[in-house]
């Protein structure tokens, strides 16, 4: 049987919303915990070096709210890894970040920077926290990946979401090719950005994909139809791309 695709969600952006005001609501907690009721398998939250949104109190109330493994989204910068190593999330994401940018754009140069990362994923590995790497979906990567003993990668999705007809036929091809040559190598492939209700499901049918990390999109459904009903009809899409599921 296929197994499970699970699914993370990424509560970044009530957070976004929250900090517009400057006060206490919308709460990210109270997100994480409707992800939880509703068969989230992960919550996802990109503490940002500007706290843009999630802000550095958020992550123990979040961890405190649900069981649900928290997944830290951060820069390669000592000050996050001292925040990853205070809190012991279950898994730190290492992505690239610019202050300027409005959202994560690309993937990290791994390949381009081993020397500063290698160092930083061993010290989060040594604190029993599963690095992941959020790189592109090209072959250079994924070997920087190995070097780095990296056990998960989640590849950038982005270039496949804004592409059209043979150029996303192209990168769909891309996506399945290096997660299963991650696989194959022992890493575990995730998946992320960008993706939505109308193109999830060419990327949840790659068999050897892990885990998708789904939250902008989300977060906007939700405002016109609720988080609850947006999370499961996420769910719902992802398991019909792979109909001989199983729930082990």
């Amino acid at each position: 049987m296929t197994r499970r695709l699970r699914l993370g969600v990424n509560i970044d952006h009530v957070a976004t919303i929250r900090n517009a005001r400057g006060g206490d609501h919308p709460d990210p907690v109270r997100a994480a915990e409707i992800v939880a009721r509703c068969g989230g398998d992960g919550i996802t939250a990109h503490l940002r070096e500007d706290r843009r949104h999630i802000r550095d109190e958020d992550l123990a109330r979040i961890q405190a709210a649900t069981d649900l493994p928290l997944n830290l989204e951060m820069a390669a910068t000592e000050e996050m890894l001292e925040i990853a190593l205070r809190h012991k999330p279950h898994a730190a994401c290492i992505v690239p970040e610019r202050r300027e940018e409005r959202t994560t754009e690309g993937g990290l140069d791994a390949a381009g920077q081993h020397n500063r990362l290698y160092p930083l994923v061993q010290r989060l590995s040594d604190a029993g926290i599963r690095v992941s790497l959020f790189i592109a979906p090209d072959e250079r990567q994924i070997e920087a990946a190995l070097l780095l003993k990296a056990p998960v990668v989640e590849l950038h999705t982005g270039e496949y979401a804004h592409a059209v007809g043979e150029e996303r036929a192209a990168e769909l091809k891309r996506l399945a090719d290096m997660a299963a040559l991650a696989a194959k190598n022992g890493i575990e492939p995730h998946a992320g950005h960008g993706l939505t209700y109308e193109n999830v499901q060419p990327v949840a049918a790659i068999p050897q994909l892990a885990e998708l990390n789904i939250g902008h999109y989300l977060i906007g459904e939700a405002i016109f139809c609720g988080l609850e009903p947006a999370v499961l009809k996420m769910r719902e899409l992802m398991d019909a791309a792979r109909p001989s599921t199983s729930s082990g």
